[in-house]
């Protein structure tokens, strides 16, 4: 009944824009590994830059059509509220932008994980196509689960901004310094416990039939360890996501067009992605402005909409800027050198 009266808070036209973002993801997908990836190859620069413009666009376009296609009927603690189309594209793209840039940190540890297994690079599509489908999944569950419980206790949303003020202060005082230790993962220690595995490699396969028994491969293990990181990531996006705005259609599109531009970012950022030392300073102050703004709300004071993208794209378009005109102490030593 719950999830019945949620998607009833859905106005007539946020269900049909949720169909057509539907078919055009599963369209995507069917393309993708179908029909355009079927063999196994790695992906050139030149070609991870067109579909990370592919999905700007795409993203793009989308948020103009939540723009145009407005105003929106939610319910929100009880009470019918109406979202403009104007109001509605902000809060998509301070959404999106957020989403994305937490992708970036994502970035780090799958190219960590990457490198620790020894993966070859013409299987980095494969993979990453995979990893996104369980995403495009489990962050569905995340959203919808989250919807459900702040429709019933509304009072989630503060601990939300508690969790997001102190995710913003930890993340600050991070060294950046990631590491990686899929020994110490439960669910990578319950697969190589009780499921049947092979050591040796094959291919771009994540099972193989050995002496008439189904074995998984190493390939197969890295999945689980980029699945089990994103379901990390996603602890502190879902909030992150709630906090700029309790409307699960916007929350879900964002997210998934955030999540879908991942992997053509890895391909493009993967061997530069350390030069932009300070987008994780940048994500913290993120993280902190969204918590105090969802906890100002106790005192029934409402940050204005277009004031927090502001606020956001100001503070990502710093932290890469900042990035790249003043080189971290180490890598001014290298260049001395």
């Amino acid at each position: 009944m719950l999830l019945f009266s949620l998607f009833e808070d859905l106005s007539t036209k946020e269900t049909i824009l949720f169909g057509i973002f539907g078919f055009f993801i599963l369209v995507f997908l069917v393309l993708d590994l179908g029909i355009l990836n079927k063999q196994a190859h790695a992906i050139s620069t030149k070609s991870a830059l067109y579909q990370s413009i592919f999905w700007v666009t795409v993203s793009t376009v989308f948020g103009g059509v939540i723009y145009f296609y407005g105003p929106y009927e939610h319910l929100e603690g009880g009470a019918k509220v109406v979202l403009q189309g104007a109001d509605a594209a902000v809060l998509y793209f301070s959404t999106y932008l957020t989403e994305y840039a937490l992708s970036v940190d994502n970035i780090f540890v799958i190219l960590l994980i990457l490198k620790y297994f020894q993966v070859k690079d013409e299987y980095y599509h494969k993979i990453l196509f995979w990893g996104i489908l369980g995403a495009i999944v489990f962050r569905a569950v995340f959203i919808f689960v989250g919807a459900l419980l702040i429709h019933q206790f509304e009072w989630l949303l503060y601990a939300f901004g508690v969790f997001l003020i102190y995710s913003g202060v930890r993340i600050y005082f991070e060294d950046g310094d990631e590491k990686i230790e899929p020994e110490k993962n439960p669910i990578m220690r319950f697969c190589r416990r009780y499921l049947p595995l092979t050591k040796q490699e094959h291919g771009a396969n994540f099972m193989v039939r050995e002496n008439g028994k189904i074995r998984f491969t190493p390939l197969f293990l890295v999945i689980v360890l980029i699945e089990t990181t994103d379901l990390l990531f996603a602890v502190d996006s879902i909030p992150a996501a709630f906090a700029i705005t309790k409307n699960p259609f916007l929350i879900y599109t964002s997210n998934i067009f955030a999540v879908l531009g991942l992997r053509a970012m890895f391909f493009l950022l993967a061997g530069i992605i350390d030069k932009f030392y300070l987008l994780q300073k940048g994500l913290s102050i993120i993280l902190f402005f969204i918590g105090a703004k969802m906890l100002l709300e106790i005192v029934d004071y409402k940050v204005d909409v277009y004031m927090s993208f502001a606020v956001i794209i100001a503070t990502l378009t710093l932290s890469i800027i900042l990035s790249v005109l003043v080189p971290r102490k180490g890598d001014q030593e290298e260049e001395g050198a």
